[in-house]
């Protein structure tokens, strides 16, 4: 009798086992799951540079639209304007005498037909929001030692804002009350000895107007005046 023979099926290959291929399936998900999260953490810091880049581009082109309206209504006063570093060249008319820091009556008249330009550039929506304050510096030649010609710029400065509140001749229009809180809202004075000085000593003896603007990181104070506002005084 012949022996009867069985063959028996070998076992499936180990690389054909349902855990290998269940394991393969998770680290691709794995994986896929890594490459979703780094697109949108991706996508997510694109967006935030783009905005700070599309802020900072809004602000330029805001300020820049300022120092245009500035420099060409001061233009028609024959005043130069510096619409890179946001200065103001006043010009001869309101220069000094050696050590003194006295404001002629054709210079502070002068004065207070010429700073409604920069009111006016405050008032417009870009201006209110960017234009921060308007430093008036004040300048003085190499005469004299570092600290007194410190003290003599700055009285130079001040006299400028004193002469914008100071009783108008009787040809000329007053700036109104408005005008006047503005100024003491935006001006600040400073000084700065004989540290930038012209080679002619009387262009020296100056002072400038230079534009403040908000950054993008600045925040603006609250407005503590709760509508009250401080007496003009004299000087």
């Amino acid at each position: 009798m012949l022996a009867r023979i069985i063959l028996k099926r070998k076992g499936k290959l180990d690389g054909e086992s349902p855990f290998w291929i269940s394991f393969s399936d998770l680290m691709s998900a794995l994986m896929t799951l890594f490459l979703v999260v780094m697109a949108v953490t991706l996508v997510a810091v694109t967006k935030n540079v783009t905005a700070e880049e599309e802020a900072k581009i809004l602000r330029e082109g805001a300020i820049r639209n300022v120092m245009e309206k500035i420099k060409k209504a001061s233009s028609e006063k024959k005043v130069e304007v510096n619409e890179s570093t946001y200065q103001i060249n006043l010009g001869e008319i309101v220069r000094f005498e050696s050590g003194k820091y006295e404001i002629q009556p054709d210079a502070a008249k002068f004065l207070r037909d010429y700073i409604p330009v920069l009111l006016n550039a405050k008032a417009t929506p870009e201006g209110e929001k960017w234009m921060r304050r308007v430093v008036v510096e004040g300048f003085t030649d190499q005469d004299g030692t570092y600290l007194y010609n410190l003290g003599l710029s700055l009285d130079r400065s001040q006299s400028v804002v004193c002469a914008l509140f100071a009783k108008p001749a009787a040809d000329e229009r007053p700036l109104s009350n408005a005008q006047l809180d503005q100024i003491q809202d935006l001006f600040l004075v400073g000084g700065y000895s004989f540290n930038s000085v012209r080679q002619d000593k009387a262009a020296s003896r100056r002072v400038e107007l230079k534009i403040d603007f908000w950054g993008l990181d600045d925040k603006k104070p609250e407005n503590l005046s709760n509508g009250t506002r401080k007496e003009y005084g004299a000087c």
